[in-house]
């Protein structure tokens, strides 16, 4: 059989139809829930979506019939999209002369009867396919289930140009994952290619200092000290950058059980204190479970800041757990430090976002350190906020999830 006529734009369409990148795949529930609707709305035991190709229909959805594929020129489908109204409709194929003799009209079991098809009609007014639905006998619609079938194409379109919006989401992610890796790959080269340099502008100061110290006045001691300061704080920054881009790829399932106070004891003790400071444990030790080195690095950005920024005799930091919700754990590091100013509360979780000109030592903020633990809460499937008052002290609190 040949079909009588083909869509005036068949060049145009079949190039949409491309672009819209649909699989085959027949297990798509959001689509098998419109053929559903489509039956029950219209009384009939069959509802296909067909995506109308060159030379072969495909049915990304059937419902009532096992079938996946047919040849254009055999296809009802065909016959619809070149039709120049939105919906075909044959109510009797046994009686019509164009479909007397075809073979799934002739077909001993489950002959296709009735037939109604509203074409699946994209933005640029290309018919992509159809949404029909089939009988075995003589049927028809009335006006409602016309009106119906025809709000269930729009429904069909939406989801294929969904379809293809999500397709090119997944493109651009798969792009920015690799444009990231080469990033992080070119930081790390960096950074580490400026390490031995900024050691050697370290060592070579204090060496001057110290072999040329009569020579030399206290103006270029000044000058001496400056090139070292400014070399240790560039370390450090390349130090704390490094720290943010590999820890981007922390594996929230590299999970164990382990003590939290202990954790916290440990991570004391890396810090070395030298100021006078009292740290508040909680006063129940609990086990918990989640990325034991995730949440240390956690722990040991916020208690540092605690330290750093503080401008009372003593330190006093509140370290407190909650473990008494169904699917999170609450952890919150209070200090009585000099607080942030409200308007700056928003944004010191940006990567490069600083509030304070220089610490306690007198050195500058980076501003990577509080977004490294933003990430890391996020990775573990938490949040964190902070509550502050000026002069008084900060409350970080987050939560990670059980």
């Amino acid at each position: 059989m040949q079909l009588t006529s083909i869509p005036k734009n068949e060049t145009e369409r079949l190039l949409a139809v491309k672009s819209y990148k649909l699989d085959r795949s027949q297990y798509d529930q959001n689509f098998n829930i419109i053929t559903n609707l489509a039956c029950s709305i219209t009384n009939m035991p069959n509802a296909l979506i067909s995506i109308v190709e060159e030379d072969e229909v495909w049915f990304k959805s059937a419902k009532g019939m096992t079938i996946c594929s047919s040849e254009r020129n055999l296809s009802f489908c065909s016959y619809a999209i070149a039709n120049d109204e939105d919906i075909y409709i044959v109510e009797n194929t046994k009686k019509n002369l164009k479909f007397i003799n075809h073979p799934y009209v002739k077909a001993s079991n489950n002959p296709v009867v009735f037939y109604a098809g509203v074409c699946l009609i994209d933005k640029n007014n290309h018919k992509l396919g159809t949404l029909c639905v089939i009988d075995h006998k003589e049927n028809q619609l009335n006006n409602e289930q016309i009106k119906n079938l025809k709000l269930l194409g729009k429904q069909v379109v939406k989801l294929i140009e969904l379809n293809k919006s999500n397709h090119k989401l997944k493109q651009a992610k798969r792009k920015l994952i690799k444009k990231n890796k080469m990033l992080k790959g070119f930081a790390s080269q960096v950074a580490h290619d400026m390490k031995m340099p900024l050691a050697n502008m370290i060592l070579t100061a204090d060496i001057l200092k110290k072999k040329y110290n009569k020579s030399i006045d206290e103006k270029g001691t000044n000058y001496l000290s400056n090139i070292k300061d400014a070399s240790l704080s560039l370390s450090s920054y390349i130090n704390n950058l490094l720290n943010y881009y590999e820890n981007s790829s922390i594996d929230k399932k590299n999970v164990e059980c382990f003590s939290f106070n202990q954790l916290l004891e440990e991570v004391i003790d890396i810090l070395n204190i030298k100021v006078n400071c009292r740290i508040n444990l909680p006063e129940k030790d609990f086990d918990i479970v989640t990325n034991r080195a995730a949440l240390e690095l956690i722990l040991l950005n916020l208690i540092t800041n605690s330290l750093k920024y503080n401008d009372k005799p003593e330190t006093v930091i509140d370290v407190f757990l909650d473990t008494e919700h169904e699917t999170h754990n609450y952890i919150s590091v209070t200090d009585n430090g000099i607080g942030i100013a409200e308007e700056k509360q928003k944004k010191i979780f940006k990567l490069f976002s600083t509030i304070e000109e220089t610490d306690r030592f007198g050195q500058r903020g980076h501003g990577i350190g509080l977004s490294t633990v933003k990430k890391l809460v996020s990775k573990l499937g938490g949040n964190i906020s902070v509550k502050s008052i000026q002069g008084e002290g900060s409350t970080f609190k987050f939560s990670i999830k059980k």
